[in-house]
């Protein structure tokens, strides 16, 4: 146990596999543990180095385990699967992430704090609810549509749809299908109390947050995008530049290169979809608005909404506040307006 210097631990639900080797690269211990006694056998081992995929628990664990002085790198496991041998197990997974943690060239993601992981949940539980919000909406639509009942696009045809369900002197309905209608516009009034409660307490988190409220002041960016991106980003200096945090969100051409011939295509659509989305969205409404109130302020959008579809002007300027959005962060500065703008 004393020659163990990295492990390599592929985490589960219950059953854990542990991958030890020493100085040498020696393989000195290969074990499965239940998920009661992981700690009770790490504290028995002095500091290593311990490689864990960044999946699910695994910042609890790495927070565990670094509390007790082992030094702890979270890998992503797509990151992790081409140094697996043969065939997939526990038991070559451990052995690959042992392999993999050791690698100079390797990437590593920082481990969350407990208040970030607490905020994600904020964001991931009412995107869940709108989710559901949309489900239900579209099932009271589709409902109605059998029976010839059809209502205008929006939250007001919504509402009509639902009078039209509490009215019990409408006879195109029969009463089996008003109770189920009834029950859906129930679950649609709790959906929409829960996402505004959930709403209040993001907003509660962002005013809490001295780099959320200094993020804010991005044009389109509020404070959803601002909250994620504090809860997300656990080390801004993680990323070398604003391009490597604009490229794992997603927000570069995907590369097809060969020969010193340069093939750009769409988006990679890699890395984070939730920030992507909010950070495209925050754009379409930055150029919506220039729209209505004129662009002549903003000469670099002006020039590229004359050349460029709305749609992919959106994903160019999405890029640019995704890397505003970094340097901010990494350098703990403020926005500055641009002169134009500030004229």
């Amino acid at each position: 146990m004393q020659s163990i210097s990295t492990i390599g631990l592929d985490i589960a639900k219950s059953v854990f596999q542990v991958h030890g080797v020493d100085a040498a690269g020696q393989v000195v211990l290969r074990r499965q543990l239940r998920r009661r006694h992981i700690l009770a056998f790490f504290q028995k081992l002095p500091p290593c180095l311990v490689g864990i995929e960044a999946c699910a628990s695994s910042h609890h664990w790495s927070r565990e385990l670094q509390a007790l002085g082992h030094t702890v790198r979270l890998m992503p496991p797509a990151y992790v699967k081409p140094y697996v041998k043969r065939q997939k197990n526990d038991s070559t997974d451990a052995e690959a992430i042992c392999e993999a943690v050791t690698r100079p060239n390797m990437r590593f993601v920082p481990t969350k704090t407990v208040e970030q992981q607490s905020c994600l949940m904020l964001h991931r539980a009412r995107h869940l609810f709108i989710r559901q919000q949309t489900a239900v909406i579209n099932s009271i639509r589709a409902y109605l549509a059998e029976f010839g009942i059809v209502a205008p696009v929006g939250r007001r045809g919504v509402e009509q749809l639902l009078e039209v369900v509490a009215d019990t002197a409408d006879d195109r309905l029969p009463e089996v299908a008003r109770a189920c209608l009834a029950a859906l516009g129930s679950q649609l009034r709790a959906l929409k109390a829960q996402i505004l409660a959930f709403d209040r307490r993001i907003i509660a988190w962002h005013r809490s947050s001295a780099t959320s409220k200094r993020l804010d002041a991005i044009p389109g960016v509020g404070p959803a995008l601002a909250t994620a991106l504090v809860a997300s980003i656990a080390d801004p200096k993680a990323f070398r530049s604003g391009r490597d945090f604009s490229a794992w969100v997603g927000l570069v051409p995907k590369q097809n290169s060969s020969g010193g011939k340069d093939k750009l295509g769409s988006i990679s659509k890699q890395g984070d979809r939730y920030l992507r989305s909010l950070f495209t969205a925050g754009a379409l409404a930055v150029i919506r608005y220039a729209k209505i109130h004129g662009t002549d302020h903003r000469p670099w959008l002006t020039r590229l909404l004359a050349r460029r579809p709305t749609k992919v002007a959106a994903i160019a300027l999405a890029n640019k506040l995704a890397r505003m959005a970094w340097a901010m962060m990494a350098r703990n500065e403020r926005y500055n307006e641009p002169a134009a703008l500030a004229a």
